[in-house]
């Protein structure tokens, strides 16, 4: 898939204002600070669509991005860590939840980990949780730059161990660096054919 176009759309926190659901739709989450704003731009081949921050908890609304005019990218608040109140971190639960309950036309969500870690619990609950409610997900690796080769094969290895002990089926999983710009066209195939499929 080319991208040929990509435009921000609305930002809110409210699952009533999102656009209408007559386009696909595949949204990206994961830890605070896992590099979700860098991949989104290097996804869509764009330095600034998603604003990058060193401050973890930055995006805090959902964030809508129409590509190719064609489908929607959402960049959505991420879980874990964040210098917040309580209040607002559940308020973003709250808003997360209403959104994957209400989007029809969701294709998928990306969750993205750390490569650098080991597996994390508030992934895997994360991760978890999503799959009792039937959401169709799709790992992501990222800051895969910063390892080895021989590290990020016991990464990844490590992290479908860990799901294995929960799914008898592993989700398919991306090797990706914003920095090295890898990865990008196997997530942009992935959703293309995502989209083709569903039609």
């Amino acid at each position: 898939m080319e991208i040929k176009s990509a435009e921000f759309i609305i930002s809110n926190t409210e699952i009533e204002k999102c656009p209408a659901p007559n386009k696909p739709e595949f949204a990206f989450i994961g830890r605070s600070n896992v590099g979700k704003s860098s991949l989104i731009n290097m996804i869509t081949g764009r330095k600034e669509l998603a604003k990058i921050s060193s401050t973890p908890g930055k995006t805090q609304t959902i964030n809508h991005f129409l590509i190719n005019q064609a489908w929607y990218l959402v960049d959505l608040p991420g879980y874990g860590y964040a210098s917040v109140s309580k209040s607002i971190k559940q308020n973003w639960v709250t808003m997360i939840d209403s959104y994957f309950a209400g989007r029809e036309n969701l294709y998928c969500t990306f969750v993205l980990i750390d490569s650098r870690l080991d597996p994390q619990a508030n992934d895997i609950e994360f991760i978890k949780r999503l799959g009792s409610h039937g959401i169709p997900i799709a790992l992501v690796l990222t800051k895969t730059d910063k390892l080895k080769q021989s590290e990020l094969g016991k990464s990844k290895n490590k992290i479908e161990k860990r799901l294995l002990e929960d799914w008898a089926e592993l989700p398919p999983l991306f090797i990706t660096s914003a920095e090295k710009k890898s990865g990008r066209n196997s997530l942009l195939d992935f959703i293309d054919n995502a989209i083709i499929s569903n039609r």
